[in-house]
């Protein structure tokens, strides 16, 4: 198991990165991404905080951490600023807060994502075959959620990403201990949103060997 897109106590999650890591341990992960919610108000504070605790977590836990940031509903024009600024600071991936359908995201924030290059689209919701061409050249992932109303979407992406040859990823986009999957479950989202049991183990393999 691989889970590139969850949050801590940094933004809007319950659990600090210890116990949020010792959580998804027992469940078997290889590897975890802190993405807390992030503009330019809190992407320092999030990162350097996240990169305290890194060295002990790693040292003894089972379960890779990946301190990252998830860029959520900033302007489409600053998306390019914030991510450099991210890696900058130490971000490992950066993900950006997709044009999901339940929220009210900024029209044109999931082409600027994938022109800015961050390294997953979360929730991108109706997005275009177009985009989803671009995301295909730039390799940036897309994601098939497990989060309740960000998943509507799943189909439409894997769809669109099989047709295209876009990257995808599933993420649990955890906030709370409930929200993280297992591995059962995780493939279930996947085969939810039209996979098969094969395409599925491929999305897995290119998502460890591109971030880990």
């Amino acid at each position: 198991m691989i889970d590139l897109h969850c949050h801590s106590i940094f933004s809007d999650g319950e659990l600090l990165p210890s116990e949020l890591v010792r959580r998804v341990e027992i469940l078997g992960y290889k590897a975890i991404a802190i993405t807390d919610h992030a503009d330019a108000s809190n992407l320092e504070h999030i990162l350097c905080n996240l990169l305290k605790t890194l060295e002990d977590i790693n040292q003894y836990s089972a379960t890779r951490l990946l301190p990252g940031v998830e860029l959520t509903h900033v302007r489409p024009a600053v998306i390019p600023r914030l991510t450099e600024e991210a890696r900058r600071l130490g971000a490992r991936l950066v993900v950006c807060h997709g044009e999901t359908i339940v929220e009210p995201v900024c029209p044109g924030t999931n082409r600027a994502a994938i022109e800015a290059g961050v390294d997953i689209l979360a929730h991108p919701g109706l997005i275009s075959p177009e985009d989803v061409q671009k995301a295909a050249q730039k390799r940036v992932f897309l994601e098939l959620s497990g989060r309740k109303g960000h998943s509507l979407t799943n189909g439409h992406v894997a769809r669109l990403a099989v047709e295209y040859g876009a990257p995808l990823v599933i993420n649990s986009d955890g906030h709370a201990p409930s929200d993280f999957m297992t591995k059962e479950f995780a493939r279930k989202v996947g085969l939810g949103a039209g996979l098969s049991m094969s395409q599925i183990d491929e999305l897995y393999a290119a998502v460890e060997t591109h971030f880990l």
